[in-house]
């Protein structure tokens, strides 16, 4: 599961592994809790809490994206203050450490908000390259082209978090 963190900050906690049963049949106020910890917007946590049960989770994907796409700009905004930037492990070199800062900085004073990347589908040896890549890329977009692809980004990372939360490890 993509977790957002940086190099000395705790990474964002998961929320306890449920199977969608559990999830669907949970008392709204932790089921909300635990929606927040995989998008930290209040008003998408608890419109997915209110529509529950879902027959499967294809269908609580479908209705995480959708609740998503519906957010105003505050509550965009609060979910992504719930973000942490992603960052390096401890043991990477220094050098590394200083030039993702640096990166993260830049893009915090050009957009006024923590950079935000889903890294399904790469090996963990690959995140700080993808990171830097990314970081570099949208530091070129103009502030609507950033805002809908840090959404975009945003959405991806929720399902990750979602899948986590309804698998039964």
């Amino acid at each position: 599961m993509p977790v957002q963190s940086r190099a000395g900050e705790p990474a964002r906690s998961a929320a306890p592994a449920w199977d969608l049963p559990r999830f669907n049949g949970a008392p709204a106020p932790e089921a909300e809790a635990a929606l927040l910890a995989c998008f930290g917007s209040v008003a998408w946590a608890r419109r997915l809490a209110g529509h529950r049960p879902y027959p499967d989770a294809e269908a609580l994907f479908a209705a995480a994206d959708e609740a998503a796409y519906d957010l105003s700009p505050g509550d965009h905004a609060e979910a992504l203050a719930a973000e942490v930037s992603p960052g390096l492990r401890p043991d990477a070199p220094r050098s590394a450490h200083l030039a993702l800062a640096a990166a993260h900085a830049e893009y915090e004073r050009r957009f006024g908000h923590v950079f935000v990347i889903c890294l399904d589908g790469y090996p963990p040896a690959e995140h700080p390259d993808q990171v830097l890549a990314g970081i570099r890329a949208r530091l070129a977009h103009e502030e609507d082209r950033e805002r809908a692809v840090t959404a975009d980004e945003m959405r991806r990372l929720a399902r990750g978090r979602l899948a986590a939360l309804i698998s039964s490890r």
